[in-house]
């Protein structure tokens, strides 16, 4: 959520500058008027209570005289009427602002390249050589077919679209991702390990921005009057730890990593990357989550990209690193990078891990802060959060990409520790 203060004292500016980097349109005529209008109610409720308050002292000064006080009884009672009438005119406005406030995505950085869609990110660097192979290539369903390890057809039989069943070795590899995973991050990055729901309320979707905006995109289960949602990503229940706290200055930046199954109706995916593991509705990650002070945080997103690239260099894997453009970044960043692993089988880079720094835009939902240590007052934390990786997507990089010709997939030496010694699946 955008700082109160721009949509009141800078709200032409914001909607110019949400329009022009995020093609967002701002109704700037209706919050101009419910801005008017809680101006007006606020204004009256006050005088009303200060009205009341005055005429409740004379009722108490007049009866210590001995006075007849009917008269004063019932101008209060009509001033209390017509506070509560204010009162709840001034809930209802403010309720309309919040819901406006909590649509409008989050302002970019002044860092990140200005443009509408993927076409205008910006190459930052690239890692690694692709390898060149002297025998046709295989994509991961191919692979996977081997021995029955990738079943999508048994999937879709217990789930629907986009599910998918690993059987054995591939299965273990699948395992042993994740645990490398978090080994280099608990290990190496200093980042702490939780286990976290995977099935969160209404508030926890609000405070990283999933809703209201996103709910379709969203897998839900209503169990009598409550409602509870599967988390598209570990970041959710993460950031949310931080969820109305205040924490010590000196304990801050916190690094939080969890390995969790990630749930996505993919609304809006229009039937993209239908084959295989590439876009599924039930998926695990590994994810990264900083909570810093505001003056750190860009500081610490390179560091968290940074830990995202060490897998990708341990597994000897290709990739590219990508500055997302203003318009193709997520609702609640300001600034993101994205990883895209190289796939032998496509000739293509495809994103892998995405990092960002969501500034105070989710703790100002959260109410996240940290106590400054010089005023001893409460002030917002920054929030960031990336793929370190994602799991399936990783799987399928090494084994495009360690294929053999036989259809035998050679283990990654970080990896070998973590399948036995194994140094191939076959």
């Amino acid at each position: 959520m955008l700082d109160p203060a721009l949509l009141r004292s800078r709200l032409a500016e914001t909607a110019e500058r949400l329009k022009e980097t995020r093609g967002f349109t701002l109704d700037v005529a209706t919050m101009e008027a419910l801005e008017s209008q809680r101006k007006q109610l606020s204004t009256e409720t006050q005088e009303l209570q200060n009205l009341r308050n005055t005429r409740s002292k004379a009722i108490g000064q007049a009866k210590a005289k001995g006075e007849d006080v009917a008269v004063l009884m019932a101008e209060v009672a009509g001033i209390g009427d017509k506070l509560k009438a204010n009162e709840h005119a001034l809930a209802e406005v403010q309720a309309k602002l919040a819901e406006i406030a909590l649509g409008i995505p989050n302002l970019p950085h002044e860092s990140v390249p200005l443009g509408q869609d993927e076409n205008h990110n910006q190459e930052v660097l690239r890692w690694g050589t692709p390898r060149g192979f002297d025998f046709p290539v295989k994509d991961h369903v191919d692979l996977g077919e081997r021995h029955g390890w990738l079943d999508g057809e048994t999937g879709a039989k217990l789930s629907g679209a986009r599910f998918t069943v690993m059987r054995g070795q591939l299965a273990q590899l699948h395992r042993a991702l994740a645990q490398f995973m978090l080994d280099l991050h608990t290990r190496e990055h200093a980042y702490l390990e939780c286990n976290v729901p995977l099935l969160v309320n209404a508030d926890t979707m609000q405070g990283t921005g999933q809703l209201p905006k996103f709910e379709e995109d969203l897998f839900a289960t209503q169990v009598g009057d409550t409602k509870r949602y599967l988390i598209p990503t570990a970041e959710v229940s993460l950031t949310n730890l931080m969820r109305d706290t205040i924490q010590d200055a000196d304990a801050l930046p916190l690094r939080l990593t969890a390995h969790t199954p990630c749930f996505r109706a993919e609304a809006g995916s229009y039937g993209r990357d239908v084959r295989g593991m590439i876009r599924q509705h039930q998926f695990e990650k590994v994810e990264m989550v900083q909570i810093a002070r505001a003056t750190d945080s860009y500081a610490q997103l390179e560091e968290m990209v940074g830990h995202a690239e060490k897998v990708l260099q341990k597994l000897e894997l290709p990739y590219r690193k990508v500055m997302l453009c203003t318009g193709d970044m997520g609702f609640s960043a300001a600034k993101t990078y994205d990883l895209e692993v190289w796939l032998p089988s496509q000739n293509a880079y495809r994103e892998i891990s995405s990092c960002s720094n969501c500034t105070d835009f989710q703790s100002r939902r959260m109410q996240a802060r940290v106590r400054n240590p010089e005023t001893n007052k409460p002030e917002l934390v920054h929030t960031l959060n990336g793929s370190g990786l994602a799991v399936g997507r990783t799987l399928i990089a090494v084994m495009e990409n360690y294929q053999n010709a036989d259809g035998s997939i050679t283990v990654p030496e970080a990896l070998r520790p973590y399948m036995a010694g194994a140094e191939k699946i076959a």
